[in-house]
């Protein structure tokens, strides 16, 4: 018996989805260090790193207008294709002159968990594909698969280190051999999205020719989740893998070896977390398990700035990363569900682009903070924006549950 509609387009969403998220984890790891490698300095590559956030912005903007009329598909196959492009100046080594407007056309992502236009995309048609009851765990189940890559992909970030150890081979060799194949990912992912069913589109009128109408009342609800998502990443954008992995790399000499096998642990605890936050939504509701799980993840990064020993700041960021990531399936399902199906494209494209500006804004003075502040820094403010936001997330939507969460006290 063949797959129904629904759960194939699901399948294939979520195989293309671990293609591009196993790049992504991969270029978490790698890329700080290796810029750092090629003399690049720490207020570059926290340029570089934002311009490739702030083309993945621009991407969610057009996608928030455009997606629906052009074709939901059609936008995820040129979006992996533009992806792929990114790799281009990494591939063959190029100056900043070059690798900022590359990192920006081709999306580059610094952060190490999928923060693409194609996952704001991805966000707005699966909630299309479920009931309301099965929404949570849908989305949950999708992120499981973007983390286990992600951490497939942070692992493999150690193979450059390893080929040049056991193998004796140069360095930049193994590097490029790892951005070619950052490039093949991508464009896999592409074509897997070439065979998604018209189910995936909106129906009828809008997707051809209107515009979609979105309520007065929506466009008030998603702004203040906006405004709000936007002080979370101005934490986040100091807290991009890259940064972090650098930060672990010039404070305590953790190699990139270990820095794999580091950020493929905390995968896995980010993974694992998604189903434990739709476990705990379905007993204590949706903002409450956002609330409560994002907090204390906060308090844990906080106290990883600062302490003096390599061995308990690991401790501490793995204890932050089993928590930190329980909000975001949570969070994509309370904004599908608080607004109808023809406003989720909007709603998820206007809530993703204000995260990306966000972390694109932030990220690009982290690394100055670095070199002018304290190294530490960007761990200490990042988590104080968070534990920030948390308050003023639980005191404006507390009050505001899912449709399916009425009997929730």
């Amino acid at each position: 018996m063949g797959l129904n509609p629904s759960s194939r387009n699901l399948l294939l969403i979520c195989a293309s989805a671990w293609l591009r998220s196993f790049g992504i984890g991969l270029l978490g790891v790698v890329l700080g260090v290796f810029l750092y490698r090629q003399k690049f300095s720490s207020t570059a590559i926290g340029i570089v790193i934002a311009a490739g956030l702030a083309g993945a912005a621009t991407a969610t903007a057009f996608i928030t207008v455009k997606a629906d009329r052009l074709g939901r598909r059609r936008t995820l196959f040129g979006l992996s294709l533009l992806t792929a492009m990114g790799a281009l100046p990494l591939i063959f080594h190029s100056g900043l002159g070059i690798l900022v407007p590359a990192a920006f056309f081709g999306m580059l992502n610094g952060m190490g968990t999928d923060r693409s236009a194609s996952f704001a995309l991805e966000q707005a048609v699966i909630p299309g594909l479920l009931s309301d009851q099965r929404r949570t765990w849908g989305l949950a189940w999708y992120n499981v698969v973007l983390d286990s890559s992600g951490a497939l992909g942070a692992l493999a970030a150690g193979l450059p280190l390893l080929t040049q150890r056991v193998w004796g081979v140069d360095l930049a060799t193994s590097y490029r051999t790892l951005f070619v194949g950052y490039l093949a990912l991508n464009l896999l992912s592409g074509v897997v999205y070439l065979f998604l069913s018209p189910e995936v589109e909106l129906p009828g009128r809008a997707q051809r020719s209107q515009r979609v109408e979105i309520s007065p009342e929506t466009k008030s609800k998603v702004a203040r989740l906006a405004s709000l998502f936007a002080i979370d990443s101005l934490g986040g954008g100091l807290l991009t893998d890259a940064l972090v992995s650098y930060w672990f790399f010039r404070r305590f000499g953790i190699a990139e070896d270990k820095l794999a096998v580091l950020f493929f642990l905390v995968h896995i605890l980010n993974a694992l977390s998604h189903l434990g936050a739709a476990w705990l939504a379905r007993r204590i509701g949706l903002v409450k398990t956002m609330v409560f799980t994002h907090l204390p993840s906060s308090i844990f990064l906080v106290a990883a700035s600062v302490v003096p020993s390599a061995r308990w700041a690991v401790v501490l960021f793995l204890l932050r990363e089993s928590l930190v990531e329980m909000d975001v399936p949570t969070r994509q399902s309370y904004v599908a569900a608080v607004v109808r199906p023809n406003e989720r494209t909007y709603a998820s494209g206007v809530t993703n682009l204000t995260r990306n500006l966000a972390w694109a804004a932030s990220s690009s003075v982290a690394g100055l903070f670095m070199q002018r502040i304290a190294f530490s820094a960007p761990l200490f403010i990042g988590g104080g924006l968070k534990i920030f936001y948390d308050i003023l997330l639980w005191r404006a939507f507390r009050h505001v549950p899912a449709p399916e969460e009425s009997g929730h006290p």
